[in-house]
């Protein structure tokens, strides 16, 4: 069963939802997801963790007290920490994001380390830590100025032949889509001009406190889709691992893996965040 709850934080109130019995565990989507982007693999996960899921501010039914602005990683990662308080008040909680959310996953770690009993970190889009980062960040503009002058199919094009072919297909499933995601398809989709317009270059520019994240030791996983490899998405989370000192935890499919294949994704993240070999 999964219930839904709100949340007043400063600027905004969050919409969350909660399902499953156990330890707390906050599952953080990609840009423009949210609360139901990832419900196969917390649904997975539902039998060990009480999964935590958000539609991040401005998204969604996450709604902002003000017009949408230039969204901020720090900001992202203090509302996660304030729902973690709210959920798991005094008990350090588990947390795992993917794409933009393993960016907030990073800055929540750094920032609220006593909120985070371990953490996954899979893909972060942290453009800013590589040798071109310059280079990487241009691109980002780019999309923007394209989705700008010619529109979101254009831009999405546009950002797809710079990352790579990293974003595949998911299982056919039997019979139609359920209400529940035919409701969140119909979101996702007003989400992602919103995120190309206020979130992907100022996330993508954010530079990880690598200081603040070697304290957390082996605590933090960072991991990567074994088809994500040959491609950009793969090379923040290569590189942060390596200045870390940590090893890199490989996941099944590319960049959207966690969609593409959540059970052995669910398996994988108990694996790191309990050490469970079973």
């Amino acid at each position: 069963m999964i219930t839904a709850h709100t949340l007043r934080v400063p600027g905004a109130t969050l919409h969350h939802e909660l399902r499953g019995t156990g330890p707390v565990l906050l599952l953080l989507p990609g840009a423009g997801g949210d609360a139901a982007a990832l419900d196969p693999l917390a649904d997975a996960l539902a039998g060990t963790f009480t999964v935590l899921t958000h539609d991040p501010r401005g998204y969604s039914r996450s709604t902002l007290d003000g017009p949408h602005t230039e969204q901020q990683v720090p900001v992202h990662a203090d509302d996660a920490r304030r729902l973690l308080d709210a959920v798991s008040p005094g008990e350090p909680a588990y947390v795992a994001g993917a794409s933009s959310g393993a960016i907030v996953t990073l800055a929540l770690l750094a920032r609220h380390g006593e909120r985070v009993r371990a953490a996954v970190a899979h893909e972060p889009p942290s453009w800013s830590v590589l040798p071109d980062a310059a280079e990487q960040l241009a691109f980002f503009q780019e999309v923007y100025e394209t989705f700008e002058a010619r529109g979101p199919e254009a831009a999405g094009e546009r950002f797809l032949r710079g990352i790579g072919p990293v974003l595949l297909p998911r299982p056919a499933t039997d019979g139609p889509p359920s209400p529940r995601a035919v409701r969140a398809m119909a979101r996702m989709a007003a989400n992602a001009p919103l995120a190309l317009r206020h979130e992907h270059r100022s996330f993508a520019a954010y530079e990880p406190d690598l200081d603040a994240l070697a304290k957390a030791g082996p605590r933090l996983t960072l991991a990567a889709g074994t088809r994500t490899r040959p491609h950009l998405p793969y090379r923040p989370a290569a590189l942060i691992a390596d200045r870390l000192g940590l090893g890199l935890a490989a996941f099944p499919g590319a960049h959207n893996g966690w969609s593409t294949h959540p059970a052995e994704t669910a398996d994988l993240l108990r694996t790191h965040l309990l050490g469970d070999t079973r």
